[in-house]
């Protein structure tokens, strides 16, 4: 394994799953739970996200060339429609939009975090590179350190939210 190589591909997945933006996306969790429920639903929509991953760093140009029989280049093309959709829905509709994403339920489940927030066209595409650029072994290396860092940032940002909030109420 080439630790250079498994850094590229760790900040290729942790750019694009954008810790910062994350939160604006968990906006409602993050104001609605406390912490430690927080902090396990993510942990599990990352391990989730995880699986999702390296299944595809594994096989994923098997995955969509003979299970799918799509181009890459067009499930890239789909996925930046949706993300195009998403935007123009939370132009139009505010927060609400990213909570009707979640399904808005009230007990958040791991799938409805990682499924619309972390699982995308364009973090599938950083799996299936880093599965192409490196051995299988490296590209989970890469993916499982980019989605430590990105919940660990998450979760300080969670508790930097809770440590002001309290300090602050009043204000």
């Amino acid at each position: 394994m080439e630790l250079a190589q498994i850094a590229r591909s760790a900040t290729l997945l942790l750019v694009l799953l954008n810790p910062f933006l994350l939160t604006v996306y968990l906006l409602g969790l993050v104001q609605r739970l406390k912490i430690g429920p927080f902090s396990y639903v993510l942990a599990r929509a990352a391990a989730f996200s995880g699986v999702v991953f390296a299944l595809f760093a594994w096989l994923g140009d098997f995955i969509f060339q003979d299970i799918l029989q799509v181009r890459f280049a067009a499930f890239l093309v789909f996925g930046g429609i949706v993300f195009v959709v998403v935007a123009l829905r939370f132009m139009f509709q505010g927060p609400t939009a990213l909570e009707s994403l979640r399904g808005g339920a009230d007990e958040p489940g791991a799938g409805s975090i990682a499924m619309p927030f972390m699982i995308g066209a364009g973090t599938l595409n950083a799996s299936v590179l880093a599965g192409s650029r490196q051995p299988v072994a490296g590209a989970i290396v890469a993916i499982v350190s980019a989605l430590a860092v990105t919940v660990g940032a998450v979760v300080a940002v969670k508790a930097l939210q809770e440590f002001v909030s309290a300090q602050h109420e009043k204000l």
